[in-house]
């Protein structure tokens, strides 16, 4: 375990405050932000992935914004390596890290070892075999196929965490038996932690996120998008298939209609706020709280 004070980890699904309340208590505690958010490391991605604004980040300094290019690969392995080295630094100069995000998986990283699988055997072949293909075609080759064989584990997995998307690949081979059916193994917390996860009533989240997303195209998503486009970014490479991207490249392509890339880009946000809420649910020491109730609690000190 790694020895430092309780990291405060402030999570909750899109749309829900988190950003804005990390900000207040990083006021309030003379704190850095570390972000958690598996979107946020793309440089030039800034309206669809609701990056704090240069002057939030002028007034609290922002950690693990801005880390790579839209067109490199990254993975779960890699945050936890940087983030970890960031909230080192932050203790060792007694600065508060307060960890804030949605993405599931890189907040768990820094919590918990996992094994997952439950110590299936392994198939050697098989796993360089996607490994070859991952690397000469994309890792998005091995992750369709996931989603082709395991939609459920699929949904639980970032694109770009080619060794878990293997790995439950090769489970579903060496067992019949789908990853999502199979028990992950919890090992000890490697640090202390407090998990605080915001909560809202789901009719008042929708409307936040839909609210969201008309202020997203009215703010340049579709000119963000076709100025990635332009720089040679396609829906082959991992950035691009995030909630918001993946659909205007589709409207740039004739695909889809204004009106129903919107609608699609609601709709999927939506749906990835659900399993957000369920995938914070079951991690161990999870305090939800009401995202309103928390916000004014700060605001009156």
């Amino acid at each position: 375990m790694i020895a430092e004070k309780p990291l405060i980890i402030i999570a909750g699904p899109t749309a829900s405050g988190k950003s804005a309340l990390a900000m207040k208590l990083a006021k309030e505690a003379g704190g850095q932000i570390v972000s958690a958010d598996s979107m946020q490391i793309y440089r030039r991605m800034d309206i669809g992935t609701a990056k704090p604004s240069l002057s939030e980040r002028a007034e609290i300094i922002h950690h693990m914004i801005d880390v790579i290019e839209p067109c490199e690969d990254y993975s779960v392995g890699l945050y936890r390596a940087q983030a970890d080295a960031v909230i080192r630094s932050l203790t060792e100069q007694n600065v508060v890290p307060i960890v804030c995000g949605g993405t599931g998986l890189y907040i768990s990283s820094l919590l918990f070892e996992r094994e997952y699988g439950g110590g299936t055997a392994r198939d050697d072949k098989y796993r360089k075999a996607l490994w070859d293909a991952a690397q000469n075609e994309g890792g998005d080759t091995v992750y369709a196929l996931l989603e082709k064989e395991d939609p459920e584990s699929a949904r639980t997995l970032h694109p770009n965490d080619v060794k878990r998307v293997i790995r439950a690949l090769e489970i579903l081979r060496l067992t019949g038996r789908k990853k999502s059916e199979q028990k992950d193994v919890l090992r000890p917390p490697r640090r202390e932690y407090k998990l605080f996860v915001l909560s809202l009533p789901r009719e008042v989240l929708y409307k936040r996120i839909n609210f969201r997303v008309d202020c997203m195209i009215d703010n340049g998503l579709i000119e963000e998008v076709e100025q990635l486009k332009h720089e040679g970014l396609t829906s082959e490479h991992m950035s691009m298939k995030a909630i918001g991207y993946a659909e205007v490249l589709r409207y740039l392509k004739s695909e889809l209609k204004k009106d129903e890339m919107i609608n699609l880009i609601k709709q999927n946000s939506r749906n990835y706020a659900k399993r957000q809420i369920t995938y914070f649910k079951a991690m161990p020491g999870a305090d939800f709280v009401d995202a309103e109730t928390a916000y004014n609690a700060l605001s009156k000190k």
